[in-house]
């Protein structure tokens, strides 16, 4: 019961004392009734987040921003709800834009400097991945009957040094 600010009022005070899923249902309510309303939705949006829907958070993220680019508090959404969905060349942009907007706010840079470690730890910047290391994965093993990785028989190789001149004695 009630009207759409009380479901906005109450899906905030769920969300703050840690129960978003059902602040996403109240807060879900009251953007459906005021869809044009940026506060509901980055409230919405926080509460989905919160309660592990990072998709529907980044199109809410997305839709603030996209309302007004000035709000750094969007653009970070957008960029961490990416970062969640494996997006990190969308989640840096966002997140560059949040910390050029407010670079004294300490979480707005972590979370830009973590993703930027994740595009280039991917790009190979660090190293090849050692065993064991999450993402690791076993090199391919030889194929039966040959003398390498390479599927050439060690009788088939050709020493590089040698110059063709080699006769047999």
């Amino acid at each position: 019961m009630g009207d759409v600010y009380e479901w906005f009022r109450r899906g905030g005070k769920l969300l703050a004392q840690g129960h978003p899923a059902a602040a996403e249902q109240l807060l879900a309510r009251a953007a459906a009734a005021e869809p044009h309303s940026r506060s509901i939705r980055e409230t919405l949006a926080r509460a989905q987040f919160d309660a592990g829907s990072y998709a529907a958070a980044l199109e809410n993220f997305r839709a603030v921003a996209l309302a007004d680019p000035s709000d750094d508090y969007a653009q970070f959404g957008w960029g961490v709800a990416a970062a969640r969905l494996g997006d990190f060349e969308t989640s840096a942009e966002h997140l560059a834009l949040a910390v050029a907007m407010r670079p004294e706010t300490a979480h707005y840079r972590a979370a830009l400097r973590q993703t930027r470690a994740t595009l280039a730890a991917r790009a190979g910047a660090f190293g090849p991945l050692l065993p064991g290391a999450p993402g690791y994965l076993e090199p391919p093993e030889a194929t039966p009957g040959t003398g390498g990785a390479d599927g050439r028989d060690d009788r088939d190789r050709t020493d590089d040094t040698d110059d063709g001149d080699r006769r047999s004695e």
